[in-house]
């Protein structure tokens, strides 16, 4: 519920895939959760998405982008002419661009996202396309967002070491997480991910996410291979994400024994993760670095035992409710078939996952977004 001392924001959900991949995740709980803060929120929408939001944020006013901006270089483009006139005309007070870019002139104060530091600090895990363009808009949003949100103290901190740009305008706001989404499934919802990925009984170990390099499967699945290869009863591999860009990815599926499976099912319907995730004997997340590590808190919500490392934020979000392991294939071998072996750290393991998940809401994402804007708009409230 918003009232007449609501501060007025435009949100550009331009930038959000069609795939709702992580900026669509990040803007979809985000918005719901500004209307109990007591913000005006106002979307700026690729054509497609319009409904989405309307139904999203009922009663929120919805302004559709040109369908054109549906191609990346015109939404880049138009971001720059169109949408601060569309600002102007919303009669906003302050425009939030959510995923690294924004206009340079507007005629409100602009907060702009920026979700991880990875593009400087494991630029080799990067497309260099990739990297050139957001670590250069990134020095510019620093240098010129009247404030920027991170979701993790670690990305402020790498942020501030890389660009030295930082200057106390950045302000951290964790990711929450959807317990409608991401839950302790039931019997039914472990059985039909199963059923789904045609696994029956068989027990698995899981990883969830783009195959890319900065997310290490070819190393996940030749530690997962060390585990597995003496066990009588050798759970299945299941990697499920968009096939990214991991040149190493068939040279490591080439070197598994074929007394082993690995699955990949591309992309799984969001209804099957929380069964998906908390069916798997362990969910493995080996990433080389995260800005915040959404699919490890999903997985800890959703009641699994997590393996994954102790780089940047991923200790912020796992705490102690997780077990770690070093990068390389063999500490993760080591580590991974530890907890296969041992049912009891893993029950351990998960009932602590949950309960640290659930400090981690949007609600709480969405309170410190509304100091943000408080704050840039001339009326901050004391920070708690």
């Amino acid at each position: 519920m918003t009232g007449s001392s609501a501060v007025r924001v435009l949100v550009d959900a331009t930038a959000v895939p069609a795939d709702r991949g992580g900026v669509g995740r990040y803007v979809d709980q985000l918005l719901p959760a500004l209307r109990d803060q007591d913000v005006d929120v106002v979307v700026a929408s690729q054509r497609r998405d319009v409904e989405h939001y309307r139904s999203l944020v009922p009663g929120a006013l919805v302004l559709p982008a040109p369908a054109a901006v549906a191609r990346r270089p015109v939404r880049l483009l138009w971001e720059q002419v169109g949408l601060p006139v569309l600002a102007a005309r919303a009669g906003v007070q302050v425009l939030h661009s959510p995923h690294y870019t924004m206009p340079l002139v507007a005629s409100v104060p602009v907060v702009t996202t920026l979700h991880d530091a990875t593009f400087f600090t494991q630029p080799e895990v990067h497309l260099r396309s990739k990297r050139v363009f957001f670590r250069a808009w990134t020095r510019v949003s620093l240098r010129r967002a009247r404030r920027c949100v991170v979701p993790s103290q670690a990305t402020a901190d790498e942020l501030a070491r890389a660009t030295g740009a930082v200057d106390g305008r950045v302000d951290v706001a964790h990711h929450g997480v959807d317990p409608v989404s991401f839950h302790v499934p039931t019997d039914a919802e472990r059985a039909a991910a199963r059923a789904h990925l045609g696994l029956r009984a068989r027990r698995y170990v899981a990883f969830l996410g783009t195959i890319e390099p900065r997310k290490n499967v070819p190393t996940l699945i030749a530690a997962w291979v060390a585990a597995c290869a003496e066990l009588t009863d050798p759970p299945a591999l299941v990697v499920a994400g968009g096939r990214g860009w991991d040149t190493d990815l068939d040279a490591a599926l080439a070197a598994v024994p074929p007394h082993l499976e690995v699955l990949l099912p591309g992309y799984l319907p969001l209804d099957l993760l929380a069964g998906f995730l908390g069916g798997a004997e362990v969910v493995a997340y080996p990433s080389l670095g995260e800005g915040f590590g959404l699919p490890v808190l999903e997985a800890m919500a959703s009641g699994a035992a997590v393996l994954t490392t102790p780089v940047l934020a991923l200790p912020e979000v796992g705490g102690d409710a997780v077990a770690y392991a070093a990068s390389d294939a063999g500490a993760l071998a080591v580590a991974l078939g530890a907890l296969l072996a041992d049912a009891p750290r893993r029950a351990e393991l998960a009932a602590a996952a949950v309960a640290r998940a659930a400090t981690f809401t949007w609600s709480e994402c969405a309170r410190v977004h509304a100091e943000t804007y408080r704050c840039v708009a001339g009326r901050p409230q004391p920070r708690r």
